[in-house]
C-alpha cells in the first residue's frame, strides 16, 4: 500500500462549474435526433411531450441518488467504484468494459452519424436513408454509404487530434461546447418569436408506425429518452474537486437535469409547432425540418449549420473523455492494463483512444436507431444497479443519508429502480435482438473478466 493520501485534488469548483460540466455532457445526440422516431412509435403530440418530462423527472431522481453515492465514495470512476464497493471488482470491470461500448463508442457513433444527416439539410446524399448499400433487414441491418464515410471521417478526425495532445483539442471543445446551449436558446426564442409555426398541429394525431402496445412502446420509446438525458450523473465524477460536496453535488446534478429538462421540452413544443408529427415521423435532423418550416431557408441554413456544430463538439467531447475513463479504470485495477499506458511523446492514453475509435468506426454501420435503444438498454442496467446499492450502502455505520433522498424513503431511488426496471423488461419482450446485444455484451465482460482473473492466479503461482 502506497502512504500517499488517496486524493490531492484540490476542492474547487463550485455550484455553477458544477452544473455548467452536468449541463455540456447531458446535451447530446438525443435533442437533436430522436422526435422524429418518437412521433413515428407514439403518434401523439401529448405523449411525445409528456414522455420528455417523464425521462426528466427519472433523470432527476437518478441524479439525487448518484449525489448520495458522490458524496460518500468521492472518488473518479462513478459506477465502476459504487459497483465494486457494493457487488466486488467483477461487477466493477463489467461497467469500464460496457462504458467502452454502449458508454462512449455507440454514443459517438450516433453522435457522428446524426452530424452527417444535418449535413443533409446541404447535400441530400449524406441522410441515412441514402445509404447506397444495405445489407440485413431490422435492427440486424448492415448500412454502408456517404453517410457512413462522412461519420467514419468526423471520427477518424478527432481521434487523430486526441492522440497527438489533448491541449490540441482543448480550445476547440470550448468554443463547440458554448455554442450548445447558446443554439439551443436561440432556436427556440427564434422559433416561437418569429417562426411561422401553429400551435393547431398539438391536435393533429397520426398513425402510429410500431406495432407495440402503446404502453410497451412508450418503454421502448423511454431508451431514447435516457440515451438523451444522459450524463446527469457528470458531477459525481469530480465530487472529490466540488467545494461542499454535500451542498454542491445534489444542487449541481438537480438544477443541471432541470435546464437541460427545460430546453429539452422547449425545443420539442417548438419543434411540434414548427411542424404536424405526420412530416417529422423517422426523420433524424429533427432540427434541420424545424427550422427549414419555421424561418426562410438562408436561417434554416444558419440553425442546421450551428446544430451540425454541436454534434461535433459531442463527438469531440466524447472522444477526448471516453479513454480518460478507461484509463482511471485500468490504473485501478478495474480495466484492461493497457489502457493506462501513456506515449511518451504526446501524453496521451493512445492504446485507449485508438481501440475506441475503430470500435467507434465499426458501429457507425448499424442503423441509427438500433444503437440508440442498445446505449438505453445497456447504460439503464448499470444505473438500475447503482440505484440499488444505495439500500445495501445505507445500512452502513457513518453512512452520510441526503435529506433529500430520505425525503418519503424510498420514494426516490424506488421511482428511478421501477421504472428502469419496467422499461428492461418490456426491453427484453419488444426488442429481443437488440436485448440480446446487450446482454452478450454484458455476459462477455464477465467472461473476460473471469479468465483475465484466472489467467493472473496462475501468473502468480
Amino acid at each position: 500500500m502506497s502512504g500517499k493520501p488517496a486524493s490531492s485534488l484540490l476542492r474547487q469548483l463550485g455550484i455553477v462549474s458544477a452544473t455548467a460540466l452536468v449541463v455540456s455532457n447531458m446535451i447530446g445526440v438525443g435533442i437533436f435526433s430522436v422526435t422524429g422516431y418518437l412521433a413515428d412509435d407514439l403518434g401523439s403530440p401529448a405523449l411525445v411531450i409528456w414522455i420528455w418530462v417523464i425521462g426528466a423527472v427519472c433523470a432527476l431522481a437518478g441524479a439525487l441518488v448518484y449525489s448520495e453515492l458522490g458524496i460518500n465514495f468521492p472518488s473518479s470512476g462513478g459506477e465502476y467504484v459504487y459497483l465494486n464497493e457494493a457487488f466486488g471488482p467483477t461487477w466493477a470491470f463489467m461497467t469500464g468494459w460496457v462504458s467502452f461500448f454502449a458508454g462512449f463508442s455507440a454514443p459517438i457513433a450516433a453522435s457522428a452519424l446524426a452530424f452527417s444527416d444535418y449535413l443533409g439539410h446541404f447535400f441530400p446524399g449524406l441522410r441515412q436513408e441514402n445509404a447506397a448499400f444495405t445489407l440485413g433487414a431490422g435492427y440486424w441491418q448492415v448500412r454502408i454509404g456517404e453517410p457512413q464515410i462522412v461519420a467514419c471521417a468526423l471520427i477518424a478526425v478527432f481521434t487523430v487530434l486526441n492522440c497527438v495532445g489533448v491541449r490540441r483539442v482543448a480550445g476547440v471543445q470550448n468554443v463547440l461546447t458554448s455554442m450548445k446551449v447558446l443554439v439551443l436558446v436561440s432556436f427556440i426564442g427564434a422559433g416561437f418569436a418569429f417562426g411561422t409555426g401553429s400551435f393547431a398541429h398539438f391536435s393533429e394525431p397520426v398513425a402510429r408506425a410500431s406495432l407495440a402496445p402503446l404502453p410497451a412502446q412508450f418503454a421502448i420509446s423511454l431508451f431514447f429518452i435516457y440515451v438523451s438525458y444522459s450524463g446527469w450523473n457528470a458531477a459525481t465524477y469530480v465530487a472529490e474537486e466540488l467545494k461542499n460536496p454535500a451542498r454542491t453535488l445534489p444542487v449541481a446534478l438537480a438544477l443541471g437535469t432541470t435546464l437541460v429538462a427545460a430546453i429539452y421540452v422547449g425545443l420539442n413544443v417548438l419543434f411540434i409547432y414548427a411542424l404536424p408529427l405526420a412530416e417529422m415521423k423517422g426523420r433524424i435532423a429533427i432540427g434541420a425540418v424545424a427550422a427549414t418550416r419555421l424561418f426562410r431557408s438562408d436561417v434554416a441554413s444558419l440553425f442546421s449549420a450551428a446544430m451540425a456544430l454541436s454534434l461535433m463538439a459531442t463527438v469531440n467531447a466524447m472522444i477526448t473523455v471516453g479513454p480518460r475513463v478507461y484509463y482511471a479504470m485500468a490504473r485501478n485495477g478495474a480495466f484492461f492494463a493497457a489502457a493506462a499506458r501513456v506515449d511518451r511523446r504526446w501524453r496521451t492514453p493512445l492504446i485507449a483512444i485508438v481501440c475506441q475509435g475503430v470500435c467507434t468506426v465499426a458501429m457507425t454501420f448499424t442503423p441509427f436507431p438500433a444503437l440508440l435503444v442498445y446505449i438505453g438498454f445497456t447504460l439503464n442496467f448499470f444505473a438500475v444497479l447503482s440505484v440499488a446499492a444505495l439500500f445495501f450502502f445505507r445500512r452502513r455505520p457513518g453512512w452520510r443519508k441526503l435529506r433529500v433522498v430520505s425525503f418519503g424513503w424510498p420514494l426516490i431511488p424506488g421511482f428511478f429502480l421501477l421504472m428502469g426496471s419496467w422499461i428492461t423488461v418490456v426491453g427484453v419482450t419488444q426488442q429481443p435482438a437488440i436485448a440480446t446485444a446487450a446482454i452478450v455484451t454484458i455476459a462477455t465482460g464477465a467472461l473476460v473478466y473471469h479468465f483475465r482473473l484466472v489467467r493472473q492466479r496462475r501468473a502468480e503461482r
